[in-house]
């Protein structure tokens, strides 16, 4: 029986398949297997980089900042990991923040309503959307580029052109003096202060959903499927996987991150632009990547998207407490793509080759 309480046809199938969690390795081929192994390094190599570059980087409140931005792109990341640990990409994660964000401030404002009927509305719609994903690829069969690629389109049109058409702008009204505003705002943008040091709210949201994804990936069924259709669909129907469920599934967990990321934008900021948001999943896929999923699906881990994530966030602040030129930040994110990309690829094949 396997950690997740499968039968035994699924074991078999994916211990045949290279699941990393059922096959017997001593300690050492183990952690050599570890999809987050690469990160790790990288993630130390860049603290000890800018730690001797940057003298204001190691100051307490320097690296709240850093976690702060890490945890912005590390909700996301999340779930976008265990998509592609599912074989898939979402091309319009970025936008739908965005769009959640919007559904939440227009519906509050227009219907004067108190602002937490807004945010239940608002996850309503952004779980549909996420379903309208996965209904959409399983049942087109079209690759999850093109699906979600026309998902990115269509959320952009209509997050313009609904604001313009009921705000007027390209951005909303204000909704901090609406009921329920204060109350929404301490569950997804206040902050504690431990030590005398602010820590965000998005960080525990941050921490606590890497918890629950590593959870599902290593001691649930629900895991077993994510890495069996990652592994492929025809393989996954063959043991008894759910796949349809599981990818409809897994990209509704993105709408589910997109739709707390939304909320944290909104009552951080009152208002929200309608443009936002475009090239946020790039942001999302890199982390997942370079905390080693790979982009053939089947491989990876939730805490390995954290550690790519705190790559992004000491990277981009670094960069500034170094006091050095914004402007090359791209280009460092580009490089760290490539790298992680050929250092998960030589671990893992390391690991094959010692197994």
């Amino acid at each position: 029986m396997s950690p997740a309480g499968t039968g035994a046809s699924t074991t078999l199938a994916d211990a045949a398949s290279g699941d990393e969690r059922l096959l017997r390795r001593s300690p050492l081929h183990r952690l050599m297997g570890r999809p987050e192994l690469g990160s790790v390094v990288g993630a130390v190599a860049v603290f000890v980089f800018f730690a001797c570059v940057a003298e204001p980087f190691l100051r307490a409140s320097s690296l709240s900042t850093v976690l702060y931005a890490s945890s912005t792109i590390g909700i996301m990341a999340v779930p976008v990991a265990l998509l592609m640990i599912g074989g898939e990409f979402d091309l319009s994660a970025g936008v739908m923040v965005v769009s959640s964000a919007l559904i939440s401030s227009m519906f509050s404002y227009q219907m004067t309503a108190n602002t937490w009927v807004g945010v239940g509305v608002s996850l309503l719609v952004t779980l549909a959307i996420g379903f309208f994903n996965g209904f959409l690829l399983t049942r087109t069969k079209l690759p999850s580029f093109i699906i979600t690629l026309g998902t990115f389109f269509m959320l952009t049109g209509l997050n313009l052109g609904f604001t313009k058409l009921i705000s007027g702008t390209v951005s909303t009204k204000t909704i901090a003096d609406m009921e329920g505003f204060d109350s929404a705002r301490a569950v997804f943008a206040s902050h504690l202060t431990l030590g005398g040091v602010d820590i965000q709210i998005t960080i525990l949201w941050w921490l606590v959903l890497v918890a629950v994804a590593t959870w599902i990936l290593l001691r649930t069924r629900v895991g077993n499927w994510i890495f069996a259709v990652g592994g492929g669909d025809d393989a996954a129907r063959a043991v008894g996987v759910p796949v349809v469920k599981t990818k409809i599934g897994l990209y509704m967990g993105v709408a589910l991150a997109a739709w707390i990321s939304g909320q944290h934008l909104l009552f951080s900021y009152d208002a929200i632009q309608s443009g936002d948001g475009v090239g946020n999943e790039f942001l999302y896929i890199i982390a997942a990547v370079v905390g080693g999923c790979l982009m053939t699906g089947g491989y990876g881990s939730a805490i390995g998207s954290a550690v790519g994530a705190f790559i992004f966030g000491m990277t981009s602040k670094g960069i500034v407490y170094a006091q050095w030129n914004p402007d090359w930040f791209k280009f460092f994110l580009g490089a760290m793509l490539l790298l992680a990309t050929l250092l998960n690829a030589w671990v893992r094949k390391r690991a094959e080759e010692k197994a």
